[in-house]
């Protein structure tokens, strides 16, 4: 019998998983493909401050004081670099966009500033475009590579205890007279007394029966990634209206994305899944991401994926433990900029398991809150 039973390998899991390694807990974490199989390895992999709901900036920026020394804590590396989030502008309205988010987050503590006009862009980035007329810029933002990060909190995990079993699905969270019992899956059944969820896009089979859900539209993101190439390129880009966002690896791989699209429900299964973007997408995104940054264009393609993000009506995660059943922690619905809050997100479900105080107000992030609202769904401001 296990203490816990985490179910998925992403960032907000694993971190998870070595948190409560750590306290001494008993621990197995499950995902029907492997790590960072899913939203983690899909990902840009920014780690950002800039562009955060209200809610979410206390979490993020408590995530940044994490990630600087994290692959000490976690002994393996972590490819993580703090060269800044650019945010870019391209017309009048942009820009008044992009002063709004600088007077907003500036006046709550982030280091954040606008660029005014074209030099002053290049004075940071000198590779952008030259239609560029400004852009909001944050120092301690920052980018990591993403399966390996979600290795390493998985790998100091198991050091400590933690059993790993990938490639099997969880059909079932077990419940007895109000408590949860384990889990079952494709498997078996494994026993526990708690169950943190962070199982992404699937999270709902799981919850439905017990009487929850989180509501969720799965939206689609193309990635393409460049073979390597001399590095020009240290921040984050993105623009202000998210149609596109990019970096280049510490690899010199650009890895760029386009905007938020609908999905047309195909997924390819095998050991890790695969979702495949449309020609037109891949084209558009290709031309977006050269239109910022030029030289991205004479890289040679390397891969192209589509990644799937869960994504709420107010674009904000579910992160608590449930009334009902007790025992059961969910942590999901992130929307597509879970990464940089991973290892945060891992000390608070921690601590949810173990029912101390979070040091967070969570209320923004409490399941019981779709039911108060009547909202559309909230468009995302940045990506990754």
């Amino acid at each position: 019998m296990f203490d816990v039973v985490i179910i998925g390998a992403g960032i907000s899991g694993a971190a998870t998983a070595y948190e409560l390694s750590k306290a001494g807990h008993k621990v197995a974490v499950i995902d029907r493909y492997g790590p960072a199989a899913m939203a983690s390895g899909w990902t840009l992999a920014g780690v950002r401050q800039s562009g955060r709901d209200p809610a979410e900036l206390p979490l993020a920026r408590a995530a940044v004081d994490i990630w600087g020394n994290l692959h000490e804590v976690l002994d393996a590396p972590t490819h993580y670099r703090r060269g800044g989030n650019l945010r870019l502008g391209r017309t009048e309205e942009e820009l008044a966009s992009l002063c709004a988010i600088v007077d907003e987050q500036s006046a709550k503590g982030l280091p954040i500033r606008f660029l005014d006009g074209l030099d002053a862009v290049r004075d940071v980035a000198p590779a952008v475009a030259p239609h560029i007329t400004g852009a909001s810029y944050c120092t301690t933002d920052g980018h990591a590579d993403p399966t390996a990060t979600v290795n390493a909190f998985l790998a100091a995990a198991e050091r400590l205890g933690a059993t790993m079993r990938f490639g099997e699905a969880v059909v079932a969270i077990e419940v007895e007279e109000g408590q949860v019992t384990g889990v079952r899956t494709t498997r078996d059944r494994i026993a526990a007394g708690q169950v943190v969820l962070a199982g992404g896009i699937f999270g709902n089979d799981l919850l439905n029966p017990l009487g929850l859900n989180v509501p969720l539209k799965v939206r689609l993101v193309s990635v393409v990634r460049t073979r390597p190439v001399a590095p020009i390129l240290e921040q984050v880009i993105g623009v202000a209206n998210a149609e596109c966002a990019g970096r280049q690896e510490v690899t010199g791989r650009f890895r760029f994305t386009s905007g938020i699209d609908d999905w047309n429900g195909n997924i390819e299964d095998g050991d890790r899944p695969r979702v495949r973007p449309t020609t037109r997408d891949i084209a558009a995104t290709i031309q977006l991401f050269g239109s910022l940054i030029p030289p991205a264009f004479d890289a040679e393609v390397e891969d192209i994926w589509g990644g799937l993000i869960d994504q709420t009506p107010d674009a904000l995660p579910v992160i608590q433990r449930a009334g009902s059943p007790d025992g059961l922690v969910i942590a999901m619905g992130f929307s597509g900029h879970g990464f940089c809050l991973g290892p945060v997100t891992g000390k608070i479900c921690a601590a949810l398991v173990e029912g101390r105080d979070t040091g967070f107000d969570l209320a923004p992030f409490m399941i019981e809150r779709f039911a108060r609202r009547n909202d559309k769904t909230a468009s995302l401001s940045l990506h990754g």
